[in-house]
């Protein structure tokens, strides 16, 4: 499917909801996005399928490589715990949840887990949504007994959550109250899809049926593909399929504190709690609600970008201070380098080439 180089030209105007415009004639560097693309096309960033650049609310730049098109729904895996932390914020403005203290556990009356420990009962929406629940759940450690790999392979991914024992903290290791921000971060699939699991509880639909009501069909994003864990749940922690105008959407509504042509599909209030650093990482990075934050050098100073990320190299970019969205999409599955790629394909062209 053609789409404009970067030589000239604006993405095509469709019935998409996006303004278009032409990037050189805002001033873009043209010859610095001619070679980010000869660096997808040579291999320097392999398994690229598309990048997409929105600024100023229109959509600029759209460019798809490796047989992808506009219609290709991209796996976006964990870029789609930014969409749950979106979609618990719906269910908050709807009262059908109290409020990012509520009880996780309180969800699960009904249910009995392994492991009972007061500090379980204090557990919060939050600690999920920052990746600071205190369960000893940790994907980048394998010998964790929360691994995601783990989950994956048991019947029903809600007990296994629920069921987690709660983390150690040994001398050589930091402790919450002694942690920036007062937590203690571990990255954890097992957090937002049970933050999934909770919606679903709370809004008595499927996942995939309340992201349509409350997020694709405001956004109107026609289609996407949700996953589900094998005893029904929505899978809130990775692999929805989007198309790239539609991830753009989602970036869109960061930067725009919650509002899509004029409407407000999501509260400002939430929005700004998700781009507030609530935690810190071991992986130079800050941490919001389900999102990263990362610093780029640009040509006239530090940019600090929010980040939807997933296996592959998946990202959506949103930089509210440049009213600035980049979809990058990859297939880099499990390969080692394939952030690390992404990131500079956004530090060394993107940032590079703003006007």
């Amino acid at each position: 499917m053609f789409s404009p180089s970067s030589r000239g030209g604006a993405p095509a105007q469709l019935d998409d909801g996006w303004p278009v415009a032409d990037a050189l004639v805002r001033g873009w560097d043209g010859e610095r996005l001619e070679a980010m693309v000869a660096a997808i096309e040579d291999g320097t960033i392999p398994g690229t399928t598309s990048v997409l650049v929105a600024h100023d609310g229109a959509l600029v730049y759209e460019r798809y490589f490796n047989g992808a098109d506009r219609q290709t729904l991209h796996n976006t895996r964990s870029a789609t715990k930014s969409v749950t932390a979106m979609l618990v914020g719906a269910a908050i403005e709807r009262r059908l949840i109290a409020g990012v203290d509520a009880s996780v556990y309180g969800f699960f009356a009904d249910r009995v887990w392994a492991h009972p420990d007061p500090a379980k009962a204090a557990f919060t929406l939050q600690d999920l949504l920052t990746m600071s629940s205190q369960w000893e759940c940790d994907d980048n450690n394998e010998f964790s007994s929360g691994h995601e790999e783990r989950m994956y392979l048991s019947t029903d991914w809600v007990q296994f959550a629920l069921d987690l024992p709660m983390r150690g903290y040994p001398a050589w290791t930091t402790r919450p109250e002694d942690s920036p921000h007062g937590r203690s971060f571990a990255y954890c699939t097992a957090n937002p899809f049970l933050l999934g699991a909770i919606v679903e509880r709370a809004s008595q639909r499927p996942l995939s049926t309340f992201a349509a009501e409350a997020l694709e069909r405001p956004l109107g994003i026609e289609a996407s593909q949700w996953q589900r864990s094998p005893e029904g749940t929505g899978m809130g922690g990775g692999g929805v399929g989007y198309r790239s105008r539609d991830l753009a959407k989602l970036g869109q509504l960061l930067v725009a504190g919650g509002r899509w042509r004029g409407n407000q599909v999501l509260p400002a209030d939430w929005i700004r709690d998700m781009t507030s650093v609530h935690a810190s990482t071991s992986l130079d990075a800050d941490y919001g609600y389900l999102l990263w934050r990362f610093a780029f050098d640009a040509r006239d100073g530090r940019r600090y970008a929010w980040a939807m990320a997933g296996n592959g190299g998946n990202y959506v970019f949103a930089v509210p201070d440049e009213q600035l969205v980049v979809v990058v999409t990859r297939t880099r599955f499990n390969q080692q380098g394939m952030h690390q790629e992404t990131q500079r394909l956004m530090r060394d062209y993107v940032l590079m080439a703003l006007p």
